[in-house]
């Protein structure tokens, strides 16, 4: 009832946003709304889910990086390890990084077979440890993960300028893209099948959004176990 209800509005406030009025912004205020509700809301199983989530796509993308032969690009260091690191590591920078690795690395080469385990680069593959005991449990915090994405839907749109809430939400569709070049460097084609989101070139709006986002998480969780059997069978 939840998502019927805010999947609405979601739909209006996107429509006004793509109207021709002066755009604006509150970044600071968005993410200072978003702590105060993991913190006070949100089960701490859900808190990890989202806190590893910005950890396993900045190892996906610099493990991409680090084996495209660009020095040139910086690695991403979006890693946070507590719910109040989230008022830095913004999630507007978090989409905003993705798309900038993808343009610093520029056309990809396909020629190359598929690498050796042991010569894959890990450089700035850094290991994930986020303990569920180590995050507070209060009475209020009760709400799940899908819940709780549906309640923030609308804000999110509301406080952001209208390109960077495309950038949002068209940006799961680079999962293909993704799936494609590393399942090329590791030598497994199966991986583009676990990419829910496809067809980067055509952008989309907010429909089925709640269920696009959750398979990107299913999509990037998966790909990050599967390369970090890869790190520890190299190690």
């Amino acid at each position: 009832m939840l998502q019927l209800l805010f999947a609405t509005l979601l739909h209006i406030t996107w429509a006004l946003k793509r109207l021709p009025f002066p755009q604006f912004r509150a970044h600071r205020l968005l993410q200072r709304m978003i702590c105060w509700f993991c913190r006070n809301v949100v089960s701490p199983e859900a808190n990890v889910l989202i806190l590893r989530h910005f950890a396993t796509e900045s190892n996906i993308l610099n493990f991409l990086r680090d084996n495209s032969n660009a020095p040139h690009v910086p690695p991403l260091e979006l890693y946070p390890q507590k719910i109040d690191d989230l008022l830095e590591h913004t999630f507007v920078r978090h989409d905003q990084e993705l798309f900038r690795m993808f343009r610093e690395l520029g056309p990809w080469d396909e020629s190359p077979e598929p690498k050796p385990v042991r010569a894959l680069n890990w450089t700035n593959w850094r290991p994930i440890a986020l303990d569920l005991q180590a995050i507070p449990r209060r009475a209020t915090q009760w709400i799940d993960f899908e819940t709780s994405h549906a309640l923030f839907m609308c804000l999110f749109c509301f406080l952001l300028t209208a390109e960077e809430y495309r950038d949002s939400i068209n940006g799961f569709n680079l999962d293909q893209s993704i799936a494609i070049r590393i399942g090329k460097m590791i030598g497994d084609p199966t991986l583009t099948e676990y990419a829910y989101n496809k067809y980067p070139l055509y952008p989309v709006g907010p429909w089925n959004l709640a269920q696009r986002f959750l398979m990107h998480g299913f999509f990037t969780e998966h790909l990050h176990a599967r390369l970090e059997n890869l790190r520890r069978t190299a190690a």
